[in-house]
C-alpha cells in the first residue's frame, strides 16, 4: 500500500510533474479570470462564414442609419442616402494580396456620432478579417495561460491608468481642439469593438475601453516600448530587428518626388488592408469650426485597426507622412513612460494627421505628451510646397521628426533632399543627439558598423542604388530589393553563412538557415521581413492613389509559401498560401 502510494522516484517525479502541469493550469485560468478584461480568443463573427469555415465573402457595403423616433443607430446593407456611416469592403486577398476598404460619414451629423459610426460600420464589413487577424497575431497576448502575470497586470494597470487621464483632460479641455480628436479617436475605436461584440449603443458621456480588447489590435508598435518599460521577460521585438525601409527621392531634373514605404512585420500579420477614410469630422468640438485637412486620407493598415501602424499615409492636405521604427536601447530613458501625462503613439499619430496642413504644424502637434512608446523616426512630406522642375523652396518640402522616450528632434531637411536628391529611413536615428542617447553607439561599439546610421547595409544599399530609380516602377524594384546570395553589401562576416536575408532593402529572414550562428537575433531565421511596398507620386497623391503589391519580396528569391516554409505551423487563418502578387495601382471612384 506504501509502495503504491509513493512508488519508485520515477514514479513520484512522473506524479509531481503531473501535479505541477495542473497546478500551472489552474492557477493561469485563475489569473485569466483575475485579470478582467484580458484578451481571450474573441467570438467568431456570425453568419454563414463563421458556420461552415468558408472564405470570407468578397465584397459588402453596409450603413448606419439614426433613427431618430427609436434613438437609436441602426445597420442596414447598402448604401443609404442618410447614413451617418457607410463602408465598403472588397476582399481581394487571395487575388492581389491586399482587400481594399473605403469608410465615409456624413457631416451632416455631430463628429462623435460621426466617429462612432465609422467604427461601427468598420466592424460590420470586415470582421471576418478582424476575426481572422485577431487570432493569427494577438489571441494570446495576456490571454489565461500568460505565465508573465506580473506583466500583464502591470500592462493592464498601465493602459486603465492612462485612458482614465485621457477622460480626465477630454473632460477639463471641453473646447480644445487636440482632445476633441483625441476623443474621436477613442469613439471610433469604442464602436468598432461594440459593433464586432453586436451591442450597438452610442455613449452619450463617458465611456471606458476596454484595455486589452481591441485596443491591442492598435497597440502593435507601441507594445514593442510597453514591454520594455513594463519589464516583460520575453519580448516582441529581437535585437537589432528591422521594421520598416523607407525613400523619398528627387526624380532627375526634379520632374517628380516619389514617396515609398516597406513595412516589415512578422509574417502572421500578412492579412493586409487598404483604407480610404473621409471622416468629416471639425476642428474643434463647436460646429462652427471648419473641417479638419485630413478629413481624406489612404492608409496600408489591418483588420480591426483604425490606423495604419505601417505608417504609411497620403492625406487630403497634401501631405504623404510616413515612418520607420528607431526604438530605444538605452534602459534609462524608460523612466519617462508613465501612463499619465503622455498619449500614446497611435492616437497622436491620428490627431497630427487630422489637424496638421505642413510639416513644421504636425511635428508640433505630434510631440505634445510624448509618450516614449513606439519611438520612430517620421517623414512628413508636403506635396503643396514642392513645384515639378523648379528649384528648391528651403523649407516646408520635407521635416523630419525623431522620437526617443524624454526626447522629441524635429528639423526641416528639405535643402538636403533637394542636395543629395534623396533621404533614406532604416530604423536607425539620423539625429546626433537621438543616436547617442537611445544607446546606439554601445550596440556600435560591440557588432560594429550594423547599427551605424552610415555604414548599416540598408544605407550603403540605398547610397549605391538611389540613382537607378528614375520613375515609379524602377522605385519599386529599388523597394523590393533583395539579392542577399550575391550582393557584398548584404554579407554578415560575423555569421554563418555570412549572406544574410535581414541585410536587404525588404528584408527576407525566414530564407536564412536555421542551423546558422549568428551574432545577434535579427539575424536568424524568423518569420519576418519586408510584407509591402507602398509608392506615390505627386500626381498620384493629389487623387489619393498608390501602387502597392502586397507580400514578401520575390525579385531576385523565391516567393514565400506558407506550406513550404519551416513555419507552416504557425496561425495564418485568411492567408494565401503562396505569395507571389505584382504591385497594383490603388485608386478611388
Amino acid at each position: 500500500m506504501v509502495g503504491q502510494m509513493y512508488g519508485s522516484p520515477s514514479s513520484r517525479l512522473a506524479l509531481a510533474l503531473t501535479r505541477a502541469l495542473a497546478l500551472a493550469l489552474v492557477l493561469a485560468l485563475l489569473a485569466g479570470l483575475f485579470l478582467s478584461g484580458l484578451s481571450r480568443a474573441i467570438p467568431a463573427p456570425g453568419g454563414r462564414w463563421a458556420r461552415d469555415g468558408s472564405v470570407p465573402r468578397a465584397s459588402g457595403s453596409r450603413s448606419v442609419v439614426l433613427d431618430t423616433a427609436a434613438g437609436q443607430l441602426l445597420l442596414v446593407d447598402g448604401r443609404h442616402p442618410d447614413a451617418v456611416a457607410w463602408a465598403n469592403l472588397t476582399n481581394a486577398i487571395h487575388e492581389t494580396g491586399w482587400a481594399f476598404l473605403e469608410v465615409d460619414t456624413s457631416g451632416r451629423y455631430n463628429d462623435s456620432l460621426q466617429a462612432y459610426a465609422a467604427g461601427v460600420v468598420e466592424a460590420a464589413v470586415s470582421e471576418e478579417l478582424i476575426y481572422m487577424h485577431w487570432m493569427n497575431t494577438v489571441v494570446n497576448y495576456c490571454g489565461p495561460f500568460e505565465y508573465e502575470v506580473g506583466y500583464c497586470e502591470r500592462l493592464k494597470s498601465f493602459l486603465e491608468a492612462n485612458l482614465e487621464w485621457m477622460q480626465e483632460e477630454m473632460q477639463s479641455n471641453p473646447d480644445s481642439a487636440y482632445w476633441h480628436q483625441v476623443r474621436l479617436t477613442l469613439l471610433q475605436l469604442k464602436g468598432l469593438e461594440d459593433s464586432y461584440e453586436g451591442r450597438v449603443s452610442f455613449p452619450a458621456g463617458k465611456f471606458t475601453i476596454k484595455p486589452l480588447g481591441f485596443l491591442l489590435l492598435q497597440l502593435s508598435g507601441d507594445l514593442e516600448d510597453l514591454e520594455l518599460a513594463l519589464n516583460k521577460t520575453k519580448i516582441k521585438s529581437a535585437l537589432g530587428s528591422g521594421s520598416c525601409s523607407a525613400l523619398i527621392k528627387l526624380l532627375p531634373g526634379r520632374r517628380d518626388l516619389l514617396v515609398a514605404h516597406d513595412t516589415w512585420n512578422n509574417y502572421q500579420h500578412m492579412l493586409r488592408v487598404i483604407k480610404k477614410y473621409w471622416l468629416q469630422f471639425r476642428e474643434g468640438p463647436q460646429g462652427d469650426y471648419p473641417l479638419v485637412p485630413g478629413s481624406k486620407l489612404v492608409f496600408s493598415s489591418y483588420p480591426g485597426t483604425i490606423f495604419s501602424c505601417d505608417d504609411f499615409y497620403i492625406l487630403g492636405s497634401g501631405l504623404v507622412t510616413l515612418e520607420t521604427t528607431i526604438g530605444n536601447k538605452n534602459p534609462a530613458l524608460w523612466k519617462y513612460v508613465r501612463p499619465r501625462g503622455c498619449v500614446l503613439e497611435w492616437v497622436r499619430n491620428i490627431v497630427a494627421n487630422r489637424l496638421a496642413s505642413d510639416g513644421a504644424t504636425w511635428a508640433d502637434i505630434f510631440k505634445r505628451f510624448n509618450s516614449g512608446t513606439y519611438n520612430n523616426q517620421w517623414m512628413i512630406v508636403d506635396y503643396k510646397a514642392f513645384v515639378p522642375g523648379g528649384p528648391s523652396p528651403g523649407s516646408r518640402v520635407l521635416t523630419i521628426l525623431e522620437q526617443i522616450p524624454g526626447m522629441v528632434v524635429v528639423a526641416d531637411k528639405t535643402s538636403e533632399l533637394y542636395q543629395k536628391t534623396y533621404w533614406a529611413s532604416y530604423n536607425i536615428p539620423s539625429f546626433e543627439t537621438v543616436f547617442n542617447a537611445s544607446g546606439l553607439q554601445a550596440l556600435v561599439a560591440q557588432y560594429g558598423d550594423w547599427f551605424s546610421y552610415d555604414g548599416s547595409p540598408r544605407a550603403q544599399i540605398f547610397r549605391r542604388n538611389q540613382s537607378l530609380v528614375h520613375d515609379i516602377e524602377s522605385m519599386v524594384r529599388l523597394m523590393r530589393y533583395n539579392d542577399f546570395l550575391h550582393d557584398p553589401l548584404s554579407l554578415c562576416k560575423a555569421c554563418n553563412p555570412q549572406p544574410n536575408g535581414e541585410n536587404a532593402i525588404s528584408a527576407r529572414s525566414d530564407l536564412n538557415p536555421a542551423n546558422g550562428s549568428y551574432p545577434f537575433q535579427a539575424l536568424r531565421q524568423r518569420s519576418h521581413g519586408g510584407i509591402d511596398v507602398k509608392v506615390t507620386s505627386m500626381s498620384l497623391a493629389k487623387i489619393l492613389s498608390l501602387l502597392a503589391a502586397s507580400g514578401p519580396t520575390w525579385d531576385q528569391v523565391p516567393p514565400f509559401q506558407w506550406s513550404t516554409s519551416p513555419f507552416s505551423t504557425l496561425l495564418h487563418m485568411g492567408q494565401p498560401d503562396l505569395w507571389k502578387f505584382a504591385p497594383v495601382k490603388v485608386s478611388w471612384d
